[in-house]
């Protein structure tokens, strides 16, 4: 993939990855992230089988070959962590109406470049609104978001020790996180990874040290590992990010 596709603006999350600029053309490839695409002028998109898929959105399943044809000069391109509810809702979706089909989903311009607000109408418009509010967090989850940050800095992060640390037994903390955050805790954890490790880029840092302050092993692992859930190197994820800390609602 070529990085000229990333012109433009960038947000991270836990379990969301979006950019808001120039969509261009890209060689095949496959990710594990569902790819959420939007554009005020249509898009082409090609699978594995050469069938090409054609309109202003286009969900691309995980974990499946696909290369862009026809890029845009204004749209918004959003990475969802399959194992969250938005991820599986557009997973569905795909399968369902196919990667063009389904309902209509936010467009660029409807909330006047706010990249932000534009995700968050993107995964409204993914998740039912008859989906159950999510249950008040338990102070045991409160503390292990609070405490994650600077652990994975660190190095490994075992389930076992949030858990000790929460007075709470690791299978309890596991439903828990991933009941009231939204994300399996070890996806939250390579998230949360990532977060430090692209805004690290960002900041000017070389790839050792930002995969370093990030506690993976080394700049091979942090590549590595953003190529198999975004097919992209951290090098592409750099330009203008901004990183959303704010705890997930």
């Amino acid at each position: 993939m070529t990085d000229t596709r990333w012109r433009g603006g960038a947000l991270i999350r836990p379990g969301i990855l979006a950019f808001a600029g120039s969509i261009g053309t890209t060689t095949s490839h496959a990710h594990h992230a569902v790819q959420v695409m939007t554009a005020d002028t249509p898009l082409t998109v090609a699978d594995g089988s050469r069938a090409r898929h054609c309109g202003t959105q286009v969900v691309v399943p995980p974990d499946t070959a696909h290369h862009i044809e026809t890029g845009a000069a204004h749209g918004v391109v959003v990475f969802l962590d399959p194992d969250s509810a938005a991820g599986r809702a557009a997973g569905h979706r795909a399968h369902r109406f196919g990667w063009a089909g389904g309902p209509p989903l936010p467009a660029p311009a409807a909330v006047d470049g706010d990249l932000g607000a534009l995700v968050a109408a993107v995964v409204g418009a993914l998740v039912p609104d008859s989906a159950p509010a999510p249950p008040a967090r338990h102070r045991s989850v409160t503390a292990a978001l609070a405490l994650l940050p600077a652990l994975v800095a660190d190095g490994p992060v075992t389930t076992t020790d949030l858990a000790v640390r929460g007075g709470l037994s690791t299978s309890r903390l596991t439903h828990l996180f991933g009941a009231q955050v939204g994300l399996p805790l070890r996806r939250y954890v390579l998230w949360t990874r990532l977060m430090i490790a692209v805004t690290e880029v960002g900041a000017g840092r070389d790839l050792t040290t930002a995969a370093h302050a990030a506690g993976f092993a080394d700049s091979a692992h942090l590549t590595r590992t953003c190529r198999d859930i975004f097919g992209l190197p951290p090098s592409a994820l750099s330009r203008t990010v901004t990183w959303d800390t704010a705890p997930p609602g």
